[in-house]
């Protein structure tokens, strides 16, 4: 065993303290590189430590057997309002992926700036970093993204009711495209995740990025739906993929006494000014199954007439998320 030896007589305050070691020591420090080091504070079950998501490479010749194309957009604008408020910046990555929900390759990836019509609200360059005077004479590549665009099976956004309606404000190639939404086309709750906002998923997910940028958010949104691909349970792609694609019907309680607003309101039913084509009143998305049962609330609860007819549409992906 070791001896440790300390030698402090008549020592003052500053001087060296001398160690020395007697005996042979029963094992060298070894070097850890980053991963062993993760490990060995992990295992101990007193941290969880975070990797800096780094974006999928861009590939030439994609593998085969993954015969569809995805893109991740994502837009920073400068407000909430579609049609007064613009973009600044726009992301999209592309993908291959398969009708089993399989991510296969990154096949494409453009991050573009504008410059708006008004200079930028300080809370937008808060919350994004974009300045004015980095969007000053810059101009989104239309081309570049096109191409992008053009091949896509399936856009995805994460709050796709946000960026859809933005984006086919700016350019009509968003318009025809099928789109699902990664906020509400996914369980995340019953996958063990705490909230939906992207910066809650990456972190669960073991993960941190640099945020509220248009390329690095779907970067990371990417990674967090492939999870763990390829594993026993499907990944939140493959769920994403398979809800955008069920059967949805939306009733519409137009002519629906003013006084029952409440009761509609309470049940998840929103409200529709006209303003964007659907009938002016309270409407509600829900799965084709429960189709029966809501009429049924709405002609004994609501109409309280059992020959109400509400008007009833069955929106595609193709459709749903328009402004």
């Amino acid at each position: 065993m070791s001896q440790l030896d300390m030698f402090s007589s008549s020592r003052q305050s500053g001087d060296d303290v001398v160690v020395r070691l007697r005996g042979p020591l029963k094992q060298r420090r070894r070097p850890f590189d980053n991963e062993s080091m993760v490990r060995l504070l992990e295992e101990s079950g007193s941290y969880r430590v975070l990797r800096k998501l780094v974006g999928r490479q861009i590939v030439d010749i994609p593998r085969p057997g993954f015969p569809r194309i995805g893109v991740i957009v994502d837009t920073e604008t400068t407000g909430l309002d579609h049609s007064t408020d613009e973009i600044i910046e726009i992301g999209a990555v592309a993908f291959t992926f398969d009708d089993g929900g399989h991510i296969g390759d990154v096949t494409g990836v453009y991050g573009g700036l504008q410059q708006p019509s008004v200079p930028i609200p300080l809370e937008i360059t808060r919350l994004t970093g974009i300045t004015d005077e980095m969007v000053a004479e810059q101009m989104i590549d239309v081309g570049s993204l096109r191409a992008l665009l053009d091949p896509a099976d399936l856009v995805i956004a994460h709050n796709a009711g946000f960026d859809r309606p933005f984006c086919e404000a700016f350019s009509s190639m968003f318009s025809g495209k099928a789109w699902a939404c990664s906020v509400k086309e996914v369980d995340w709750a019953t996958r063990g995740f705490e909230g939906t906002k992207l910066g809650y998923l990456i972190g669960q997910s073991g993960y941190f990025h640099d945020g509220h940028r248009a390329v690095d958010d779907c970067f990371a949104l990417l990674e967090v739906l492939a999870g763990a691909d390829g594993a026993t349970e499907p990944s939140a792609f493959a769920e994403l993929l398979k809800t955008s694609q069920r059967s949805r019907v939306r009733i519409f309680a137009e002519h629906s006494p003013f006084d029952m607003k409440d009761h509609l309101k309470a049940r998840g039913y929103r409200w529709s000014d006209g303003s964007d084509g659907r009938p002016k009143s309270w409407w509600i998305e829900i799965d084709e199954e429960q189709l029966a049962a809501e009429l049924a609330f709405l002609r004994s609860e609501i109409y309280r007439w059992e020959e109400a007819d509400p008007p009833v549409i069955r929106p595609t992906a193709f459709d749903r998320y328009k402004a």
